[in-house]
């Protein structure tokens, strides 16, 4: 089976949050997919951890290296039906690029995000659930 992730997932896993065990166990037979800014969120999120003295710089780049052995396919997204969702959605461009690469490839998501499972569950997505 394949899945959409979304950076608070590939995130619980690299930085050893509760969650990490189940989501390993939920994603081990299936092919991650993720819409390209992956990259680039997953960079952010670090960064920012880094600025409120919540991760070293050491820490950060041990999550780098570990994000680069992860096994995922990043997808082109298509930015016009993304913000269309945006807009119908009143949400930010980031959660409309997981939904819209959900909904295009009709696959379930996962996420650890409680406002992007809301929207997902609006949007008639098939959502993959874990304890938070």
């Amino acid at each position: 089976m394949d899945i959409v992730v979304d950076a608070s997932v590939l995130l619980a896993v690299l930085l050893n949050e509760p969650e990490k065990k189940q989501l390993i166990s939920l994603t081990k037979a299936a092919e991650l997919t993720a819409p390209e800014i992956m990259p680039y969120e997953i960079g952010n999120a670090l960064s920012a951890m880094f600025k409120r003295h919540r991760l070293t710089q050491e820490q950060i780049m041990q999550s780098l290296a570990a994000y680069e052995t992860i096994p995922l396919r990043l997808v082109k997204s298509d930015r016009v039906k993304a913000l269309r969702l945006a807009c119908q959605y009143n949400i930010y461009a980031y959660y409309a690029y997981y939904l819209e690469t959900a909904q295009r490839l009709r696959l379930p998501l996962l996420t650890l995000d409680r406002q992007l499972k809301q929207i997902a569950r609006r949007a008639n997505l098939n959502i993959l659930e874990a304890s938070t």
